[in-house]
């Protein structure tokens, strides 16, 4: 079973998935006051704007992060944007709007907000990214 955590605000729950994350600690470095891995629970809602919080978990790069409006009825949110690829710099290809990604198995899994891309060739999570390219010192 996948876990997923919640914490939520009067208007916006944020929803962590721990198996997706890549620890790019963009969250961290964009709004420390709200996530900080060093405290428990690492995401207080309360140090933030609901509008920044939101902000900045479209910046998180595996999807690890998402959110729904609490007025919503616990729909996470899936936004219809176009398609935008980014390379990051020694880093995960970024994939930001919706897509289907099919795995050599056939596998067919729905991914929307930012998914993030192996280009070092050394992720156990293929063909997604978990941040090996640090480890091994990717460049390109």
């Amino acid at each position: 079973m996948e876990i997923k955590k919640k914490y939520s605000n009067e208007e916006v729950t944020v929803v962590w998935q721990p198996s997706k994350c890549i620890h790019s600690a963009i969250c961290f470095r964009g709004l420390p006051h709200v996530f900080d891995p060093r405290k428990r629970p690492w995401i207080t809602m309360e140090n933030g704007q609901t509008e920044e919080i939101i902000n900045q978990i479209k910046a998180c790069p595996s999807g690890a992060l998402s959110y729904f409006m609490n007025d919503e009825e616990n729909k996470e949110s899936q936004e219809t944007v176009s398609t935008v690829v980014e390379v990051l710099e020694n880093g995960p290809l970024l994939i930001y709007g919706n897509l289907k990604v099919k795995d050599k198995a056939g596998n067919e899994s729905l991914k929307s907000q930012t998914t993030a891309f192996c280009r070092c060739g050394a992720s156990q999570n293929k063909p997604y990214c978990d941040g090996s390219h640090v480890r091994v010192a990717f460049e390109g």
